[in-house]
Parts: C-alpha cells; structure tokens; sequence
C-alpha cells in the first residue's frame, strides 16, 4: 500500500459528467481527484456522441447539398470514406486522452489512473495497471461517475458471437459489408444512416411496431420512410431469437427467418456501471442506478453522490453535465456549512431532467425535442392540446431544401396556457431546438410568444404558425 492521500472530494469516473462535477468543487475552494481507469472524457468523447456525429456529418452535408436545385449538380461523387473516417478519427484524437489529462491538471484537478472502489466510507482503493494501490479518503464527498454500458439482451448465442455494441458500431476502422442492427432507438437509428451513408447494406431490427418508441409517433414514422428510401432494411415487430456464426457470417433467427450478416451492432439500451465499485462496502447493490436526490445524493449516505448516467435518470451527456453543475455546488455548499437549497430550479438541484430535457437524434431527418410528448401529457393528466404543423409550408424551410418535409408538434398545457413539450421533425431542426428549450423551462406564458417574432424567411417561422393553428 501507498501513502494514505486525502481530498477533499474524490470522483470515481474521468468522462465529462466527472470532469464537470471536479471542475465545480475545485472552483469552489475544494481540493478534488478523478480517477479513471480508462480514457479521461469518456464515452461521448471517444465513443458516443462525438465519434457518431462525425460519422454522420457527411451523408448530411451530401443530402443538404442535394435537396437544393443548382447545389445538387455540383455533387458528382460519394463519400471518401477513408476521410471520413479520418475525420472521425480526429474527433476522438485517436482514441487518445493527453488533451483531456492536460485541461485536467490546468484546471487544478488530480488524476489517479487505475479501477477505484469503495472500502468503506470515505474511502477509495484505486488498483493501477501494474497492481499497485492508492488508498484515497474524502473529506466531504465522493461522487459516482462511472456512467453506462451497452445493454447485451438474453438471446440465446448472442454473447457468443462477439456482437459489435455501440463502442465497436462508433470507432470501427472498416465499414462492414452487411450489418445487422438490433434495437430501433437512437443509438440504432443513427448508426444505420451512418454506416448506410458509407456503404453498408443494413438491416434495422426492432421489436416493437415503430421506431424511436419514446418519441412522438410522427418522428419514428419519418425516421422509418427516410431509412427505407435510402436503402435500409427496416424489419418493425421482429423478434431476434437466437445468434450464430457460421464461418465468416453471422446469421441471427428472427421471427421472419433468418437473417445473415458479416457484423451484429446490438443497440438495445444501457444498464449502470456500477459492478466492480465496493457498493456492498455502504450497504449498496452492486449493478443497479444509484437512488439519488435531487441534490444528485444517494439515499441514505449523505457524503456519496451518484451523477449521470449512472443514477439512470437520463442517460445523456449534457444532462450529465447539467447534473455535474448542480450536485458541484451542493456539495460545495455543504463543505461551507451553507444551507442546500432544494427548490425548483435552485442551483443545487436537478430538476430540468424531469421536466425539460433536450434530446436530439442526428438522422435524416433529424428529431429534436424536449419536455412531454403527447403520450406523457396524456399520462400525467393535465389538460393539454396538440398542435401539430407541416414544417415544409414555411417559407424558410422550402428556401433550405427543395421538397422540405418536417412536422412540429407542440404539447400545450390548456389550464395554464404554457408549454409542455415540442418536438421537430425535418432537416436541420437541432439547431432549432434551445428556443423550444427556453420555453418549456421557463414557462413562457403562450400569450407573450406572441412576441417572440421569428425572422423571416427562417424555419424558425414554424413558431409563428404553431400560435396561429392552436389559437385557430
């Protein structure tokens, strides 16, 4: 055993959700540690979102250059792909972390390499590469970090055909000739635009009768058509039973029939990154969300905060981020002896996962939304109304792309005349979606979006006609 080190927060996970949650408490006046035992930034950086987009970003910019007619007739080829996956490549700084270990020390935050694990409270054991330990105490707090992994579904003989999971299906360094996809969410979606863009022939499975499930009905519809017209294999309402190897080919046993591939991609969800981290040691089940407060504390352990993903209330970086801000200045607040304040929107507190999370899904079209969708309005049974409107009528749409089709669907609470939640459908509408955001989170009486005026000629327009067909 090394020399006891004292901090006084130690944060178990180096992504951007443990990164934030340092940089708060170290701006605050507290002394803080990361430790990390693979690549400091984590997934979105070398996995996820970053990697993804960047992978997707041509087949983008090649459909926006050929929705516009004059555009069009200057694309006269595909994709480079080995640019675009150099491209990719640099996104992820080939998959290395100096950059991110270099803003870490500027920012006055420690590093500690190695798997850490609970030993008590307190008290973190970190085992390096090379077997050695550090043992670290807290003063104040440890904050779990850890985020997610790639969910692999109990079909029989999946596991042992080495499936690609979201890791593999982002940083592959050769676009597979034939890609069976497995799970119709976000994940899967965009990396069958993705690796269809570059060349693959794909086939999208998913289980339940539409795409997309937790978003409006009209954004998996259009996600659908869209993927079916460029050539994906869409199979809705199929069941994957069983997975098998035969030589080179994968080969997967659906209700349909077989399927036969030279990749699996499984995309089914996530499930917490909790094994392996001595919960057991503070009484915790290993392998489950940690139960946390709005404080982003862990029920019953006052000094142990669980933030991002791994509390599994949404499994999004910039909502990790946002729950690194707010659960930083809780617990710089305590260390002060100051009070925690736990009102709504307070800045100690994670209320905006709940209530107005912004979520983008980047294919083509691209979804963007936030707050409740009609279904959830429905749901919790506060008195609502749908409006929807074709986004492709608006003057700015039809200047951004010849044929623009697109659908705005917004959620208003009728009683008290706000926004509940917007969700856009159409080329380019992630741009869109922080104005949405606004909204939603500040509870912008319709009567005063009046006065919001939209720039003409914008998509932005869309507003305008959704005030005028809910006021009808």
């Amino acid at each position: 055993m090394r020399l006891v080190t004292s901090y006084d927060v130690i944060v178990l996970g180096g992504g951007s959700t443990g990164e934030n949650v340092a940089d708060i408490v170290v701006r605050g006046g507290l002394s803080a540690v990361l430790v990390e035992s693979e690549l400091v930034g984590g997934e979105c950086s070398y996995w996820a979102c970053m990697p993804s987009k960047a992978l997707l970003r041509g087949t983008e910019a090649l459909a926006e250059a050929r929705a516009v007619s004059g555009a069009a007739a200057a694309v006269t080829g595909e994709q480079d792909v080995a640019a675009t996956l150099a491209r990719r490549d640099g996104f992820t700084s080939q998959w290395k972390d100096d950059g991110q270990v270099e803003w870490v020390r500027g920012a006055g935050i420690d590093l500690v390499r190695g798997a850490g694990r609970l030993e008590g409270e307190r008290t973190v054991v970190v085992t390096g590469s090379d077997g050695a330990s550090t043992r670290l105490t807290a003063r104040h707090a440890v904050a779990v970090c850890t985020g997610s992994a790639a969910a692999i579904p109990p079909v029989e003989g999946l596991r042992a055909i080495d499936p690609w999971t979201p890791r593999e299906g982002t940083s592959a360094r050769e676009v597979p000739g034939r890609l069976l996809i497995i799970g119709g969410g976000v994940v899967g979606c965009e990396l069958a635009t993705a690796w269809k863009g570059l060349g693959s022939s794909v086939t999208l499975i998913e289980l339940g009768d539409r795409l997309l499930p937790p978003l409006e009905p009209v954004a998996g519809e259009a996600v659908a058509e869209a993927l079916r017209k460029a050539g994906v294999d869409v199979r809705l309402g199929s069941e994957v039973r069983a997975a098998r190897r035969e030589d080179a080919e994968v080969v997967l046993e659906t209700a349909d029939g077989e399927l036969r591939g030279d990749q699996v991609l499984v995309a089914t969800g996530r499930t917490a990154r909790t094994t392996g981290l001595g919960l057991e040691s503070v009484g915790l089940e290993p392998g489950r969300y940690l139960e946390v407060d709005d404080t982003l504390q862990v029920h019953g352990l006052p000094w142990l905060y669980g933030v991002g993903d791994v509390n599994g209330r949404r499994l999004l970086t910039h909502m990790g981020k946002y729950q690194a801000r707010q659960a930083g200045a809780a617990i710089v607040a305590r260390a002060r002896g100051e009070q925690v304040s736990t009102a709504d929107w307070s800045p100690h507190v994670a209320t905006a996962d709940a209530r107005a999370t912004p979520s983008v899904v980047f294919t083509d079209p691209q979804v963007a939304s936030v707050g409740m969708t009609s279904a959830q309005a429905a749901e919790s049974g506060r008195p609502h109304r749908v409006v929807e409107y074709p986004i492709g009528n608006v003057a700015g749409a039809s200047l951004y792309a010849d044929g623009y089709a697109g659908t705005a669907v917004a959620v208003v609470d009728t009683e008290r005349e706000v926004l509940l939640g917007m969700t856009l459908v159409g080329p380019g509408v992630g741009e869109m979606l922080q104005a949405a955001t606004i909204a939603v989170v500040g509870e912008v009486p319709i009567a005063r979006l009046w006065h919001a005026v939209p720039a003409y000629p914008t998509i932005n327009e869309v507003w305008l006609r959704l005030l005028e067909t809910y006021r009808g």
